[in-house]
Order: C-alpha cells, then structure tokens, then sequence
C-alpha cells in the first residue's frame, strides 16, 4: 500500500523545512570575506571614466575601476589586480536597473 501526503501536510512540511534548507545553504555558501551588502540606489551611476587597463601581469586579473554608492552619492573606485582563479574568468562588478532603482551586483569568479 503506497501512502500518499496530504496538500496540506506536504505544505506544512515545505514550510518547515523551507528555513532550515535557506540557513543551511547561506551558511555553506557565505564567509566574511564573502558577506556582501546589498545596495541599491535611486539614480543611475554617471558613465565609466575612461582608465586605460596596465600591461598585463602574470597571475592576476584586471578589475576595471566603477562608481561605488557611498554615504548617498557615487564615488570613483579605481581599476586593480585580483589573483587569478584556475579555471575561472572575471566578471566585474556592474550596476543594473530594476525599476527606477539601481543595484550594484558584486564582480565574482564564473
């Protein structure tokens, strides 16, 4: 004899495991040096400066310079190096619109 859930027991269970598997997965997938604030603004940032990338360095991957969010107003955070990743490619960090608001998505290895 097969036994089937309830809709309402199979609810209640999502329900409760729902937090523990959300806990679970931001503790295995954060750490300090991880931990990153969202941050949303009400305008667009102004265009990229231009700033030319250095030669090239061995070992190392150029984080273009962007404007940053800070204290209610954008300020130029210059280009610098980051060590390399084996076997992954640097996205930089990008402002996207959502709404009439704008978000700051982290640069990260992919």
């Amino acid at each position: 004899m097969t036994r089937t859930r309830s809709p309402l027991r199979a609810a209640l269970s999502a329900a409760v495991l729902a937090p523990v598997v959300a806990v679970s997965f931001a503790a295995l997938h954060s750490s300090p040096a991880h931990a990153q604030a969202v941050i949303i603004t009400p305008s667009a940032p102004p265009p990229p400066r231009v700033e030319p990338p250095p030669p090239p360095r061995a070992g190392y991957a150029w984080d273009p310079g962007h404007w940053r969010w800070d204290r209610g107003r954008y300020v130029w955070a210059p280009g610098h190096w980051r060590p390399v990743r084996a076997g992954y490619r640097w996205v930089p960090g990008h402002w996207v619109q959502r709404g009439p608001n704008w978000r700051w998505v982290e640069g990260h290895w992919a």
